[in-house]
């Protein structure tokens, strides 16, 4: 088989690099010490990129990428230690309501004018995609949500929610811009740095159009494709632990010689090694793996994010203790993927319940 790069994706995968390029460590930490936890103008240059439009079909003002496109973006941004929510503020939202119908909403997204997030989580519910807490009802030409999230990404610098509530006896979609009435947000940092929050409901009011057509297989699709694109991250996160603990190791030297003379040493950047090439082995299997087949695709992409998940995650560890103590701080470049690392780790199920998935779709 053939796994050679289009010129298209090429062209992607470099554009990534140049943009993430000029962001250091130093640059980065600044970014992520900020109020909202990122930079608005810096969105709005990715958003000209392309980046985000490639998510959304060509007949609403998109690019049309297809899931191996977007798995190459999201590794690229990984291996560059991107600080861009990407995946998170770009690609989940923007298919989102492309599925749901909010091309209006959809256009802004896609031209970097608007950030959406994707509120789903809610307390004592693990995973679980359906909605407990938030309810919403009719109200006049309209519907009122009330209720709590938790776990909103990018909830000081969203624009707008998606967020999922109780309808009927069925997990409906909504649009409710940040600024809407009845909506307070309590912000606090994750692992990495980046800002999340609780989001609450009190009788907020939206219109009838603020509904989303999503059905629950399309929000499990779109899901479990999020779930592959983190994946997709991760190993490219894997990939930049690996390539500076090599470089560290040919530099650090003790008893005279550089400690990457140590056979010991050699022998396990070979496991990270062999690690990181089956990771990308079973990324690129379940992306191609035929999306018609809803139970091939969940499974496929739960067991690569399981295992994925669990590989990179013991890179990280080598990585960190190869560098010492420094390896966990947010002086080194290793401390930051690490902790992005764990972050995208537990985003849509750890690596338990990616298991467990798995074996439930096989």
């Amino acid at each position: 088989m053939n796994f050679d790069l289009t010129e298209e994706q090429e062209m992607f995968r470099s554009s990534v690099e140049r943009f993430a390029a000029p962001i250091d460590v130093e640059a980065r930490r600044k970014l992520r010490l900020s109020p909202t936890g990122y930079d608005r103008e810096r969105w709005s240059a990715l958003a000209e990129l392309g980046l985000v439009a490639l998510a959304a079909p060509e007949d609403l003002g998109g690019m049309g990428g297809s899931v191996l496109d977007l798995a190459l973006i999201a590794e690229a941004m990984g291996k560059a230690n991107s600080p861009d929510p990407w995946l998170e503020h770009g690609v989940l939202p923007a298919q989102l309501m492309a599925v749901g119908g909010a091309v209006g909403a959809l256009e802004t997204v896609l031209s970097g004018e608007q950030v959406a997030s994707f509120a789903w989580a809610e307390r004592a519910q693990r995973f679980s995609l359906k909605a407990a807490g938030m309810k919403a009802e009719s109200s006049g030409q309209g519907f009122a949500l009330s209720g709590e999230k938790t776990f909103v990404m990018g909830a000081l610098l969203a624009d707008l929610f998606i967020v999922t509530a109780e309808l009927d006896g069925a997990t409906s979609c909504f649009l409710v811009p940040r600024d809407s009435d009845g909506v307070e947000v309590r912000a606090y940092r994750l692992a990495d740095g980046s800002i999340a929050g609780e989001l609450k409901l009190t009788r907020a009011t939206v219109d009838a159009t603020a509904k989303l057509n999503v059905e629950a297989a399309q929000l499990d699709a779109i899901v479990t494709q999020t779930r592959l694109l983190a994946a997709a991250e991760m190993l490219g996160l894997g990939q930049r632990l690996l390539d500076d603990t090599v470089s560290y190791v040919k530099e650090r030297e003790q008893f005279g010689v550089a400690i990457g003379s140590f056979q010991a040493l050699q022998h396990r950047l070979v496991e990270c090694y062999a690690r990181i090439e089956q990771c990308r082995s079973m990324l690129y299997r379940a992306a191609l793996t035929d999306r018609s087949d809803a139970a091939s695709w969940n499974r496929a992409a739960a067991g690569a994010k399981a295992f994925i998940g669990e590989n990179a995650d013991a890179v990280a560890r080598e990585a960190v203790q190869m560098h010492g103590g420094m390896g966990i701080t947010d002086e080194l470049a290793i401390g930051h993927a690490m902790k992005r690392l764990m972050v995208l780790a537990k985003l849509f199920g750890d690596v338990d319940s990616a298991l467990t998935d798995y074996a439930t779709a096989a």
